[in-house]
């Protein structure tokens, strides 16, 4: 005869999870606004220059659709888990019927909460790229200065071209 099996604690489990990584991922914020540097072009005033930062913010928060990156990666992660929650409910239900359906959504959120951490800080970091890329590109076509990274060349240094190759030999 089969024994009844005991009432499974990976739902709260999973629960208390997910609820210690959303309070842990909201002590966590992205500072909004451009994370480049742009320095008044050389004919601009201070007020000029802060009238176009002004207007090169709201482009480019236009052009990530007004999200900031903490938004973005909020609704990533919050998409993992629910997609993690669905697969684990669905596999669990297949391999164990339905009380095996409330084990598998509880790993399936634990585990969608987990990739969700990962998916939601690449989000993140790709709209914020997107935000500067665009405020970057606001703020040079007003001829502000954005500057690059390079290296310098030493004045008395001479770059010496590399000589050139032996001539074939001759058959």
């Amino acid at each position: 005869m089969r024994e009844p099996m005991a009432p499974s604690r990976t739902l709260p489990a999973a629960a208390i999870a997910l609820g210690a990584t959303l309070l842990l991922a909201a002590c966590v914020s992205t500072p909004t606004g451009p994370s480049v540097l742009v320095l008044p072009g050389s004919s601009k005033s201070f007020e000029q220059f802060r009238a176009d930062d002004v207007e090169c913010r709201q482009y480019a928060s236009f052009q990530v659709n007004g999200s900031t990156p903490d938004q973005a990666a909020m609704d990533s992660g919050v998409k993992s888990a629910v997609v993690g929650t669905a697969v684990g409910a669905a596999a669990g239900a297949l391999i164990g019927g339905h009380q095996g359906a409330g084990s598998g959504a509880g790993a399936g959120l634990v585990v969608g909460a987990l990739a969700g951490t990962g998916a939601a800080q690449g989000t993140a970091r790709n709209t914020q790229r997107s935000y500067d890329f665009a405020y970057q590109q606001c703020m040079y076509a007003k001829g502000h200065k954005v500057p690059v990274a390079g290296y310098a060349i030493q004045r008395n240094e001479r770059r010496t071209a590399a000589p050139p190759p032996p001539p074939p030999p001759k058959p």
